[in-house]
């Protein structure tokens, strides 16, 4: 039967390719009664031509019938209900009474009573709560099944190869857009009664700011956009959530900071002039600069000790703790939904079953598969070629800190499970290169390997590697994180909001002259933007890019976290606004994780333990500020006391070569100090590091080993106290299988009962 409904779509994309028309094609996955244009062709799919007011461009209207329905429901393998869940519900929170300012009305937040399900078959259908053909299957449903008929039926030949699926007649303009229709204006409800109006209500309680306080309505997301925009909001919620606890911890190291800042020693001998007043410091580049003095840098030394001090290190300990717990509470969380949505038993082998069309038409070669018997396959000489042109380009364009899509051969996904992701894992290493170098550059390389006075380190003999500011390294990468955070977080919500807004009052500016009655629904979704393959992918993107500067360099800002939410808070309801009135209805899909987007989350949470450990050992002045402390300090009552002349070492002017000494010495100075630990000029090992910086040396590995044993193993044990699942969601599990399974065997026992009785019957007559 679904050959046969195939055939009927490969008609019409045959009939379409011919005539070349600049069409349209859209799907109804909205009641009947919503759409009252309605035409019937051999039992399959509604089609219907409608050209638009200025007569360019025609419109199909699809509308999947209840035989299209139930046929690929069976297909899809989709769960269905059959019984009201009567599984007692969680006991009430007693905070509840506090939290209902933030809550939505029940109606809004749980649309649909909650069942127990099953997948659907064409010969149990009296199982199934089946009380209106026209709702039985949910908007998403019924869209994504239009959706996968029309992206894998064959069409014609070229070459010998197939032609096949309505992205190729969308890629070489035989239509040109296809997608789902919304249910109704955001602005206003539908005047037919029966509609259910779903856009509306979300854009009233979830689309709008004036809601950012209240709660997601995400069964309502997920009924109307699908699983897998759903699980998006749902995880982006939970990630705003918990970075409130972060934000306020990072708020309240950030105030010690400013509240002992007078109490800073360090930055006192800066600014006192009888001690930084008097300290002449060498010239920051060749023949150009002029010596300076040291309180100069009395104000940015201040600043400094907001983010430079024993808070520091507890934040960074307390971030590589908090990571942990988001994550694990997310899976929690995760699993939670898993359940709620019917995804328990949806695993990734269901879509492993089911090769992308471009795959299929790559292949010339066919094997045995133990499930599906005879599947294409690329053979391993092919593989091999595509991956090594694929990974030799990557590993190119990232190493010469590049950032643009790619288009390159590579070892061809078989599904689209595999093609998302490794889609997202390359693309995701382009942006990690793209945002994170200039911060990897001020925190691990800037000012590490610059040499010394008379004796700098030139790249290529040319150029002299730069020198951090006479403050320190850690206040430039905190300026750097602020302008790319601040920076970033500001512009993106403006391009989100903003461009699109402009691009569709641009396209519907000759509509808006028309009466309503002639200004139709789909024409009205056709002038929206399209959300495109790659929509959430970037939605994503733009949160784990925020996720990596909230804890790769966390020890260096602990006001990131703060800025963090208050951009999420915005953001959901940015997302949410542009989702529900200016794009056009994404194609519904079913996903029960983020995917591989938790592996990127888990690498960046491993790697954020390293490198703010070495943030607070080799960016922060912490370590050798403790080692003075307890090895050279000689002044019991004020034991920071002459700490900044320790630092500090001697050159003497005299031994300046030509390349190196400046043009202007107007006061004459003999010697001028630098920021390492050398010997002075009259050592006899003049210039070579003295015993001190090996000290500090040691003390930077050793504090970076047991920094980051001491998190990894509390992270590890965190993780290991947390269950993945939690109990009382297990224990729902079991229960529900167990009604299910009763309910199917008691279902056949019955259909059993009826044939015996009925063929007794016929043997007695």
């Amino acid at each position: 039967r679904w050959r046969f409904i195939e055939q009927h779509v490969k008609n019409i994309l045959i009939l379409s390719q011919i005539c070349k028309r600049k069409s349209i094609l859209y799907n109804k996955c909205s009641h009947k009664s919503c759409n009252k244009m309605q035409f019937s062709l051999m039992c399959a799919l509604t089609f219907l031509g409608q050209e638009s007011e200025d007569g360019k461009i025609c419109f199909v209207k699809i509308h999947a019938t209840w035989d299209v329905l139930i046929t690929y429901a069976e297909v899809l393998n989709i769960k269905v209900p059959i019984k009201e869940n009567d599984i007692p519900s969680t006991v009430e929170n007693p905070l509840d009474c506090m939290l209902a300012p933030l809550r939505l009305p029940e109606k809004v937040m749980h649309p649909e009573p909650d069942y127990f399900t099953a997948p659907f078959s064409r010969d149990k259908q009296e199982l199934y709560l089946i009380n209106d053909e026209s709702t039985f299957f949910s908007p998403s449903m019924r869209n994504r099944i239009v959706n996968y008929i029309l992206t894998r039926c064959p069409y014609g030949t070229e070459e010998g190869k197939k032609k096949f699926g309505i992205k190729r007649l969308l890629n070489n303009g035989t239509y040109t857009a296809a997608y789902p229709l919304h249910d109704c204006q955001y602005w206003k409800k539908a005047n037919d009664p029966n509609c259910e109006n779903e856009r509306y209500t979300l854009y009233m309680e979830w689309a709008r700011f004036l809601r950012f306080y209240k709660e997601q309505p995400l069964d309502l997301i997920r009924k109307y956009y699908g699983e897998k925009i759903g699980i998006y909001f749902a995880w982006l919620g939970f990630y705003t959530e918990m970075l409130f606890l972060a934000a306020v911890v990072g708020l309240i190291c950030f105030l010690y900071g400013l509240f002992t800042m007078d109490e800073n020693m360090s930055s006192k001998e800066i600014c006192d002039p009888a001690i930084g007043g008097e300290i002449i410091m060498c010239p920051l580049c060749d023949q150009d600069c002029e010596y300076w003095r040291l309180n100069t840098t009395c104000e940015s030394s201040q600043y400094s000790h907001l983010f430079d001090n024993v808070a520091t290190l507890f934040f960074a300990i307390f971030m590589g703790i908090w990571v942990t717990l988001f994550l694990e509470f997310w899976k929690r969380r995760q699993a939670r939904l898993k359940y709620e949505w019917d995804l328990v038993d949806f695993e990734e082998e269901q879509q492993q079953l089911q090769l992308r069309p471009e795959y299929e038409a790559k292949c010339t070669h066919k094997k045995k598969n133990p499930v599906t018997q005879m599947e294409p396959y690329l053979p391993i000489t092919s593989q091999a070629v595509r991956f090594c042109i694929s990974g030799t380009t990557v590993l190119f364009w990232v190493s010469i800190f590049l950032n643009h899509h790619f288009n390159t051969y590579q070892k061809i996904p078989r599904t689209h499970m595999e093609y998302e992701n490794r889609l997202t894992m390359k693309m995701f290493l382009f942006q990690f290169v793209n945002y994170y170098s200039s911060c990897f550059y001020v925190a691990f390389f800037k000012g590490k390997f610059v040499g010394y006075p008379g004796a700098y380190t030139y790249m290529f003999n040319r150029w002299r590697n730069e020198e951090c500011d006479p403050a320190g390294c850690l206040i430039e990468l905190t300026t750097q994180l602020t302008i790319v955070m601040a920076g970033k977080q500001i512009w993106g919500n403006i391009q989100e909001a903003i461009v699109p807004w402009i691009c569709n009052w641009w396209g519907r500016r000759k509509a808006r002259n028309n009466p309503e009655n002639l200004y139709s629904r789909w024409e009205q979704d056709h002038d929206l933007q399209t959300f495109g393959a790659l929509g959430l992918f970037y939605e994503y993107l733009e949160m784990v890019i925020q996720f990596g500067f909230i804890t790769l360099f966390v020890a260096s800002f602990p006001l990131a976290p703060l800025l963090a939410l208050m951009n999420n808070i915005l953001e959901i309801r940015v997302d949410s606004w542009k989702l529900t009135t200016q794009y056009r209805r994404p194609v519904a899909a079913k996903a029960h994780s983020i995917g591989v987007w938790q592996e990127i989350l888990n690498g960046m949470a491993i790697l954020s333990v390293v490198t703010n450990a070495f943030i607070v050992a080799f960016t922060s002045d912490m370590i050798p500020r403790l080692v003075y402390y307890y090895t050279a300090s000689e002044n019991e009552d004020s034991p920071m006391s002459g700490y900044i002349n320790n630092s500090l070492s001697v050159f003497q002017i005299s031994d300046f070569p030509d390349r190196n000494k400046p043009k202007l010495n107007p006061e004459n100075f003999v010697i001028c100090r630098y920021r390492d630990y050398r010997y002075p000029p009259d050592h006899e090992k003049k210039y070579l590091h003295s015993m001190q910086f090996w000290h500090i040396l040691a003390a930077k590995l050793a504090f970076i080993i047991i920094m980051e044993h001491v998190v990894f193993i509390v992270k590890f044990f965190v993780a290991w106290m947390i269950p993945d699942v939690p109990a009382d969601v297990k224990a729902k599990i079991k229960r529900e299988k167990y009604l299910t399974q009763k309910i199917l065997y008691e279902y056949e026992f019955e259909k059993l009962k009826e044939r015996l009785c009925q063929e007794t019957h016929n043997v007695l007559s």
